[in-house]
């Protein structure tokens, strides 16, 4: 049963032989169950910290205090270098002697991913706010000394600057906030009955009046669609990154179609472009937080509208995917179910 564990688990009994060595921990240390049953555990898992001390003379499991029950989550070290994430408990006898020591190993490299990614995701928003924050502050502050140097257009052309700069740093920490959602698991969803169609069309007029031409969408709607349970603004979320994401980064005419899913049984949507596409070694990554078209161009996004696209889709229980449009470019194609939520019912 231990071997279907997902962390690694050695169990050392009360003369510190290991009784206990399962698939995961003969994974991540690359020592085999065979070897290390029966051995002393500290010569199985020759644990060093960061400064390159010996672990276990440290803890002293068997000749420390009798009172100790566990030691918390730290990260260690293999003599090849191989980065552990280590939990220990005690179980004792009455007289509090120990009668067997248990060790959790866990891999610390998917830690340290997410800990990249954090570091990632704080500098490109320093970098992002920093921009519009002083530009709003160098117009407030140059208004103020000297407002009435500027005629009335003149200062209208510099309040519209910091409300343009505003809106931008009030998307940024709307996207840093969905993305904390997305990965804590605590999007909030507000679902409804929505014409799928109706709310691409409004996205789609939201576009135009914004200043896009109207001749740069083209719209189709394949077919009668199930109702629809879904959460409104989330799907205006959806439909305007994509949109946004076919206007900066293709070229041509955007199509958009709305059509039931190959089954029947929920609604799809394409967004195309008609640009250079994505590369196919890119593909996997497209979804990912912070990745950019080829070249790298930011073009002024922060690489995050993808990322929390597919959150948002998954979230309704739908799928994302993107391929080559039919006719060039790139097609965005995400799948929604459909059908009552069980609270509705």
């Amino acid at each position: 049963m231990t071997d279907d564990l997902p962390d690694g688990l050695v169990v050392a009994d009360g003369d510190a032989r290991v009784i206990t060595f399962n698939a995961a921990a003969a994974r991540m240390t690359k020592i085999s169950a065979a070897s290390a049953i029966g051995r002393d555990f500290r010569d199985v898992l020759p644990l060093h910290d960061a400064e390159g001390r010996d672990w276990w003379k440290c803890l002293a499991p068997y000749d420390g205090l009798a009172t100790r029950t566990r030691h918390p989550e730290r990260s260690l070290f293999l003599p090849g270098g191989c980065e552990l994430l280590v939990t220990a408990a005690y179980r004792r006898d009455e007289r509090g002697r120990v009668r067997r020591f248990t060790v959790c190993l866990r891999d610390a490299a998917h830690r340290a991913r997410q800990e990249r990614d954090r570091a990632d995701l704080v500098s490109t928003v320093a970098h992002e706010l920093r921009s519009p924050l002083t530009s709003v502050k160098g117009f407030t502050a140059t208004l103020l000394a000297k407002w009435h140097r500027f005629n009335d257009d003149q200062k209208r052309v510099m309040l519209e600057t910091v409300n343009a700069d505003a809106d931008r740093v009030t998307r940024l920490i709307t996207e840093l906030l969905d993305v904390s959602r997305i990965e804590s698991g605590r999007l909030e969803m507000r679902r409804q009955v929505v014409d799928l169609i109706e709310e691409t069309r409004k996205v789609i007029a939201g576009r135009i009046a914004a200043g896009d031409p109207e001749d740069r969408f083209r719209f189709e709607s394949r077919g009668e669609l199930p109702e629809m349970w879904l959460d409104p603004d989330k799907i205006d979320q959806i439909l305007g990154n994509l949109l946004e994401n076919a206007v900066r980064h293709g070229a041509g005419t955007v199509t958009i179609v709305v059509e039931p899913d190959a089954h029947k049984e929920g609604a799809a949507v394409s967004v195309r472009d008609e640009g250079e596409g994505i590369p196919p070694e890119a593909v996997q990554r497209v979804f990912r937080q912070f990745w950019r078209g080829p070249g790298g161009n930011r073009r002024g996004g922060t690489g995050l509208g993808l990322y929390i696209v597919k959150g948002l889709v998954e979230a309704h229980g739908g799928t994302i995917t993107v391929r080559r449009a039919p006719g060039g470019g790139a097609e965005f194609r995400f799948t929604m179910p459909a059908g009552a939520p069980d609270y509705a019912s």
